[in-house]
């Protein structure tokens, strides 16, 4: 079968032994598949994300002297089932799939393993029990959607977000498109997006977000008193102060009214959620410094290689800070029937097709915002342009 290999960083396409199902697996025909941010990143930093994953416990992850076929967002029909499958789903069937694969001794990430080979291919391998078929007549370029927008289901879910909240998401590529498509269908009511890209910006428009930011000319907490959100130290401490002395009023003790009013959670102070989807060193302190107090940061966003914080910033101001990969099966599950019903639309991210060979260029041309933001390859396409969406 056809395939692209990344080696060295370098992309090309190579024949290679189409793969055999074990016990467990199915052998799908790959139809479509994302080109992921974090697959752009791996091309280069594969050995230095790789040296994070060991000591997280995984030695398995992709290094640059190796073949390793990308590929994780996947959509595909079963052209075979391996030895001892249940065959719930027929030969044929549309599906999708968690993009984990069991083999001997370890569990391995589809497309970021040489023990897993990706869907930058003809055909792969995946897990029967994880895969799932695509309802509704739910179209392709849809379906494999469903991995990418399940990480954004997944970073709302942390973020907890309510439709009050406003929702504050910093970067408009993939991922931040996701968490502003998923809030919107969440009914949250204020999503401020922030990209210095016009494209981007535009994208971020379509799919939700309700106002949009240059970061270049301005900030995204800019109308942060307008929704009641405390910006310094010092107005913090003015608003505990005046409460005191309006508490101080009643016939009980001050600490009494306060006790009562944290019962029905009025002293809880409000604060944006704030999504960080960029990834670029110093993101994460930039934010932590310009956001309201006590904003919720949720890191999406991932930065290959070192970064530094002021933690002495994150403490003065309270800020809750949490670090996200992935979804559960569960959340993945849900967000391909929230596709299938229509309750969440992620078409407007997609902007260009393209086969096997126009691989390389695709990654090229995702390196200009104005240009694309999801670009998807079918393998049955012909030639080595990026085809527009």
């Amino acid at each position: 079968m056809r395939a692209v290999l990344c080696h060295q960083g370098n992309l090309s396409v190579a024949d290679i032994d189409t793969p055999v199902p074990a016990k467990g697996q199915l052998l799908l025909e790959v139809q479509r598949c994302g080109i992921c941010g974090s697959d752009l990143h791996a091309r280069v930093h594969g050995d230095e994300l790789g040296k994070v994953m060991v000591e997280s416990g995984y030695d398995d992850f992709m290094r640059s002297d190796q073949n390793i076929v990308l590929g994780h967002e996947l959509y595909g029909v079963i052209a075979e089932h391996g030895p001892g499958s249940r065959k719930k789903l027929a030969v044929g069937t549309p599906v999708v799939s968690l993009p984990l694969l069991r083999n001997p001794g370890s569990v391995d990430t589809l497309g970021l393993s040489a023990k897993a080979p990706g869907a930058y291919a003809e055909h792969l391998l995946t897990q029967e029990n994880l895969t799932l078929k695509v309802p509704n007549g739910l179209s392709p370029d849809v379906a494999v959607l469903t991995e990418p927008m399940a990480v954004g289901w997944h970073a709302v879910a942390r973020g907890e977000a309510s439709k009050k909240d406003v929702a504050v998401v910093v970067g408009c590529g993939p991922v931040g498109l996701a968490v502003i498509t998923i809030l919107k269908s969440r009914g949250v009511r204020t999503i401020i997006a922030s990209d210095p890209s016009p494209g981007r910006r535009a994208l971020a428009t379509k799919v939700g977000a309700t106002s949009v930011v240059d970061p270049t000319e301005g900030s995204p907490f800019a109308t942060a008193k307008d929704h009641k959100h405390f910006t310094t130290v010092p107005d913090t401490l003015g608003a505990a102060m005046d409460a005191i002395d309006q508490m101080s009023k009643l016939p009980v003790g001050w600490w009494h009214a306060w006790r009562a009013a944290d019962k029905i959670g009025a002293t809880n102070p409000k604060a944006p959620v704030v999504f960080e989807c960029v990834g670029n060193p110093g993101m994460i302190d930039s934010i932590m410094a310009g956001a309201p107090m006590f904003s919720r940061i949720v890191v999406v966003g991932v930065c290959m290689g070192g970064d530094q914080i002021r933690p002495s910033m994150a403490i003065n101001k309270e800020i809750d800070l949490r670090f996200v990969i992935g979804y559960t099966p569960l959340e993945f599950r849900d967000t391909l029937h929230a596709l299938a019903e229509g309750k969440v639309d992620p078409s407007a991210m997609l902007t260009g097709r393209v086969g096997l060979d126009g691989v390389a260029n695709a990654f090229t041309a995702l390196g200009d915002p104005e240009t694309h933001a999801k670009i998807v390859i079918d393998p049955r396409l012909d030639g080595s342009e990026v085809n527009q969406a």
